[in-house]
Protein backbone atom coordinates (compact mmCIF):
# COMPACT_ATOMS: atom_id res chain seq x y z
CA UNK A 1 0.00 0.00 0.00
CA UNK A 2 1.33 3.44 -0.89
CA UNK A 3 -0.04 6.38 0.94
CA UNK A 4 -0.27 9.98 -0.10
CA UNK A 5 1.15 12.14 2.64
CA UNK A 6 3.50 15.01 3.17
CA UNK A 7 7.10 14.27 4.09
CA UNK A 8 6.26 15.38 7.62
CA UNK A 9 3.39 12.92 8.10
CA UNK A 10 4.03 9.70 10.02
CA UNK A 11 1.83 6.87 8.76
CA UNK A 12 0.65 3.79 10.59
CA UNK A 13 2.86 0.78 9.82
CA UNK A 14 0.03 -1.71 10.51
CA UNK A 15 -3.73 -1.92 11.02
CA UNK A 16 -4.76 -1.51 14.66
CA UNK A 17 -5.73 0.72 17.55
CA UNK A 18 -3.61 3.78 18.37
CA UNK A 19 -2.33 3.95 21.95
CA UNK A 20 -0.54 6.67 23.89
CA UNK A 21 3.10 5.80 24.59
CA UNK A 22 2.22 5.95 28.28
CA UNK A 23 0.17 2.77 27.73
CA UNK A 24 3.15 0.77 26.38
CA UNK A 25 4.22 -1.94 28.88
CA UNK A 26 7.89 -0.91 28.75
CA UNK A 27 9.31 2.03 30.76
CA UNK A 28 11.76 2.98 28.00
CA UNK A 29 8.87 3.69 25.64
CA UNK A 30 6.22 4.77 28.16
CA UNK A 31 8.58 7.37 29.69
CA UNK A 32 9.48 8.49 26.13
CA UNK A 33 13.20 7.93 26.74
CA UNK A 34 13.70 7.10 23.05
CA UNK A 35 11.48 9.94 21.86
CA UNK A 36 7.87 10.93 21.52
CA UNK A 37 5.25 9.21 19.38
CA UNK A 38 2.41 6.73 19.69
CA UNK A 39 1.95 2.97 19.65
CA UNK A 40 -0.29 0.63 17.71
CA UNK A 41 -1.99 -2.46 19.08
CA UNK A 42 -2.14 -4.54 15.89
CA UNK A 43 -5.49 -5.79 14.67
CA UNK A 44 -6.06 -9.49 15.23
CA UNK A 45 -4.75 -11.54 12.35
CA UNK A 46 -4.76 -15.25 11.62
CA UNK A 47 -1.77 -14.83 9.33
CA UNK A 48 1.44 -12.88 9.05
CA UNK A 49 1.32 -9.10 9.45
CA UNK A 50 3.17 -6.82 7.04
CA UNK A 51 4.91 -3.85 8.68
CA UNK A 52 5.22 -0.80 6.43
CA UNK A 53 7.52 2.16 6.57
CA UNK A 54 5.79 5.12 8.26
CA UNK A 55 7.84 7.62 6.23
CA UNK A 56 9.97 7.91 3.12
CA UNK A 57 13.71 7.75 3.67
CA UNK A 58 16.67 5.46 4.15
CA UNK A 59 16.57 2.42 6.44
CA UNK A 60 19.26 3.38 8.91
CA UNK A 61 18.93 0.30 11.16
CA UNK A 62 17.10 -2.93 10.50
CA UNK A 63 16.62 -5.78 12.96
CA UNK A 64 14.06 -8.58 12.73
CA UNK A 65 11.91 -6.88 15.40
CA UNK A 66 12.61 -3.17 14.74
CA UNK A 67 13.80 -0.63 12.22
CA UNK A 68 14.69 3.05 11.94
CA UNK A 69 13.96 5.09 8.82
CA UNK A 70 15.93 8.33 8.48
CA UNK A 71 13.99 10.94 6.53
CA UNK A 72 15.49 13.45 4.12
CA UNK A 73 14.55 16.03 6.76
CA UNK A 74 16.94 14.27 9.19
CA UNK A 75 14.36 12.69 11.49
CA UNK A 76 14.83 9.11 12.68
CA UNK A 77 11.56 7.22 13.01
CA UNK A 78 11.69 3.97 15.01
CA UNK A 79 9.15 1.18 14.53
CA UNK A 80 9.53 -1.50 17.24
CA UNK A 81 7.44 -4.65 16.81
CA UNK A 82 6.43 -5.90 20.23
CA UNK A 83 8.05 -5.52 23.63
CA UNK A 84 11.08 -7.65 24.52
CA UNK A 85 10.78 -9.35 21.12
CA UNK A 86 14.55 -8.91 20.68
CA UNK A 87 14.73 -12.03 22.88
CA UNK A 88 13.02 -14.02 20.10
CA UNK A 89 16.24 -13.67 18.05
CA UNK A 90 14.34 -13.14 14.83
CA UNK A 91 12.07 -16.18 15.15
CA UNK A 92 8.70 -15.37 13.57
CA UNK A 93 10.04 -12.32 11.69
CA UNK A 94 10.98 -12.04 8.01
CA UNK A 95 12.91 -9.09 6.62
CA UNK A 96 11.65 -7.83 3.27
CA UNK A 97 13.94 -4.79 2.96
CA UNK A 98 17.66 -4.41 3.62
CA UNK A 99 19.50 -1.95 5.84
CA UNK A 100 20.48 1.01 3.68
CA UNK A 101 17.49 0.66 1.32
CA UNK A 102 15.54 3.77 0.37
CA UNK A 103 11.85 3.26 1.03
CA UNK A 104 8.69 5.17 0.36
CA UNK A 105 6.04 5.65 3.01
CA UNK A 106 3.91 2.51 2.89
CA UNK A 107 6.60 0.14 1.54
CA UNK A 108 6.75 -3.21 3.35
CA UNK A 109 9.91 -3.48 5.47
CA UNK A 110 9.26 -6.79 7.26
CA UNK A 111 6.52 -9.17 8.25
CA UNK A 112 5.92 -11.25 11.34
CA UNK A 113 3.78 -13.99 12.79
CA UNK A 114 1.68 -12.58 15.66
CA UNK A 115 1.14 -16.13 16.96
CA UNK A 116 4.90 -16.45 17.51
CA UNK A 117 4.92 -13.30 19.68
CA UNK A 118 1.89 -14.55 21.63
CA UNK A 119 3.49 -17.99 22.09
CA UNK A 120 6.64 -16.33 23.44
CA UNK A 121 4.50 -14.43 25.95
CA UNK A 122 5.40 -10.93 24.78
CA UNK A 123 3.24 -7.88 24.11
CA UNK A 124 2.63 -7.23 20.42
CA UNK A 125 2.23 -3.46 20.81
CA UNK A 126 4.22 -1.47 18.21
CA UNK A 127 5.71 1.86 19.31
CA UNK A 128 6.26 4.38 16.49
CA UNK A 129 8.67 6.99 17.83
CA UNK A 130 10.48 10.03 16.48
CA UNK A 131 13.89 9.43 17.99
CA UNK A 132 15.60 12.02 20.16
CA UNK A 133 12.52 14.21 20.48
CA UNK A 134 11.50 15.57 23.85
CA UNK A 135 8.59 13.90 25.67
CA UNK A 136 5.14 14.95 24.52
CA UNK A 137 6.37 16.86 21.47
CA UNK A 138 4.19 14.65 19.27
CA UNK A 139 0.55 15.51 19.46
CA UNK A 140 -2.17 13.50 17.79
CA UNK A 141 -5.88 13.06 17.91
CA UNK A 142 -5.45 9.48 16.68
CA UNK A 143 -5.01 7.97 20.18
CA UNK A 144 -7.95 5.67 20.86
CA UNK A 145 -8.93 5.35 17.21
CA UNK A 146 -8.60 2.45 14.81
CA UNK A 147 -6.27 3.00 11.85
CA UNK A 148 -5.31 1.06 8.77
CA UNK A 149 -1.75 0.72 7.51
CA UNK A 150 -0.80 3.86 5.62
CA UNK A 151 -3.22 6.11 7.49
CA UNK A 152 -1.79 9.27 9.09
CA UNK A 153 -0.82 9.00 12.77
CA UNK A 154 0.80 12.39 13.43
CA UNK A 155 3.01 15.10 11.97
CA UNK A 156 6.72 15.35 12.72
CA UNK A 157 7.25 17.75 15.62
Amino acid sequence: MKAEASAATILSPVDGVVLALGDVPDPVFSAQMVGSGVAIRPATSAGRIEVRSPVAGKILKLHPHAFVVFTDGKAGVLVHIGIDTVKMRGEGFTLVATEGDRVQAGDVVLDYDPAAIAAAGYSDVIPVVVMDTKPDTVTTEAVGTTVTAGEALFELP
